[in-house]
């Protein structure tokens, strides 16, 4: 992964776009996505997302994701800038999934470091401490080496992934 910092891929809301499945999938792993495609009961062309800020974004993000239009509106980077932060939109948001956990740090990183840095810690929050490669949130087991848990993020929210996922066998 490039050290540039690239803001398509940092979402309002906190989400960094390297670490999501469908970014993965997107961009290196079309059976990763064709899973998930076939989960969601969707057209793989619907799926592709190139970062939240690109021209390219999956369908669930284009068609619900109410912070960014939001952050558009007031003409904001990150939620976390909002006067109303945390808002009830981010608060549910929030709450639905595992990967969204750590949404209220990365705001706070974010404000108190800029994007630059905290993209910088997500890079190593989500990479696998064996041989380097960025995996997702939901990757229990790194998806290049196998090495468990797949990176920090994992060992530290393994609990809830694991439950999550369990609900959806």
């Amino acid at each position: 992964m490039s050290e540039e910092f690239d803001k398509k891929l940092a979402a309002v809301c906190g989400l960094f776009c390297p670490a999501c499945s469908i970014f993965i999938g997107t961009k290196e792993d079309r059976a990763r996505l064709n899973v998930i495609a076939q989960r969601v009961q969707r057209p793989v062309e619907e799926l592709r997302c190139n970062g939240c800020r690109s021209e390219q974004l999956c369908y669930y993000c284009e068609s619900n994701c109410k912070m960014a239009k939001c952050a558009v509106a007031k003409g904001l980077d990150f939620c976390g800038a909002c006067p109303e932060y945390p808002c009830k939109d981010l608060k549910a948001f929030q709450a639905e999934m595992p990967h969204r956990i750590e949404l209220w740090k990365s705001q706070e990183r974010i404000r108190e470091t800029g994007y630059e840095k905290w993209y910088t810690e997500m890079i190593e929050h989500y990479s696998c401490p064996t041989c380097r490669t960025l995996n997702s949130a939901y990757d229990i087991a790194c998806r290049k080496c196998g090495a468990t848990p797949s990176c920090p993020y994992v060992r530290l929210h393994q609990d809830e992934i694991i439950q999550h996922l369990s609900k959806r066998k």
